[in-house]
């Protein structure tokens, strides 16, 4: 069963991602931060129903995307040309990345528009967690990081939460880490207590795996290790 939500506004967010709200009438939407939806509709003849994460926290009648555009895509393409007033069918949020323990330590890696599962997860974690989170965000360059002023926010606002990113094609004068994510863990968490941590991870498989396996060999137990990840080039269908 769908549920019919209409587009309130759009903002382009970086130079290939959009960000969409979208309000339902007389329904609140009620998940854990980090969970997703299925946008439905018919292109062709045939239904298209693909997954994007509520990059929003719970509890209101409307729910946040931020979704890339990939020129071969489908859905991305589909969702790109929405306005504001158009109307789109989706689920109820689901999904099994949330965040299990806000009593525990967290980290928090995401490459690309894996952040936008990661970042509710991290603005829950400032607000409700009582132990020290540290997110590492990977992209290609500055001008793609996807919600850097309110991540440079809740860095500032939290005294127990700390940002950092990774940028892999960086401009001369970015005075931050460069290479990928994988590069600067676990050596990059100094106040992350890391044998006892819960860790969450969201982006390309190759980096899920690899940091997986990272943090697995640092002490972490891997049923602490909650992961999600897609194909590169699925994710733009």
């Amino acid at each position: 069963m769908t549920l019919p939500v209409t587009v309130a506004d759009v903002h382009q967010m970086t130079p290939d991602v959009k960000q969409f709200r979208l309000v339902a009438e007389d329904h609140t939407f009620e998940y854990e931060p980090g969970q997703h939806t299925h946008i439905h509709f018919e292109q062709d003849g045939e239904e298209v129903e693909r997954p994007y994460t509520a990059a929003c926290l719970p509890g209101t009648g409307q729910i946040v995307m931020a979704i890339k555009r990939y020129d071969d895509g489908t859905a991305s393409v589909w969702m790109h040309e929405r306005t504001p007033g158009d109307e789109i069918e989706i689920n109820e949020v689901d999904g099994d990345l949330y965040v299990r323990d806000l009593d525990r330590d967290a980290v928090f890696v995401a490459t690309g528009t894996g952040i936008t599962p990661i970042y509710p997860m991290l603005k829950q974690y400032a607000r409700e967690g009582e132990g020290n989170a540290h997110l590492v965000f990977g992209e290609r360059d500055e001008d793609h990081l996807i919600f850097r002023e309110s991540l440079d926010q809740l860095n500032a606002e939290h005294d127990h939460v700390d940002v950092d990113y990774v940028l892999s094609k960086a401009d001369d004068d970015w005075p931050g880490r460069e290479g990928h994510v994988q590069d600067h863990l676990p050596d990059a968490l100094e106040r992350v207590a890391i044998d006892e941590a819960a860790v969450y991870v969201c982006g390309v498989p190759e980096m899920v795996v690899e940091t997986e396996e990272l943090f697995v060999d640092a002490g972490v137990d891997e049923e602490r290790v909650y992961t999600e990840g897609w194909e590169a080039d699925a994710a733009g269908e």
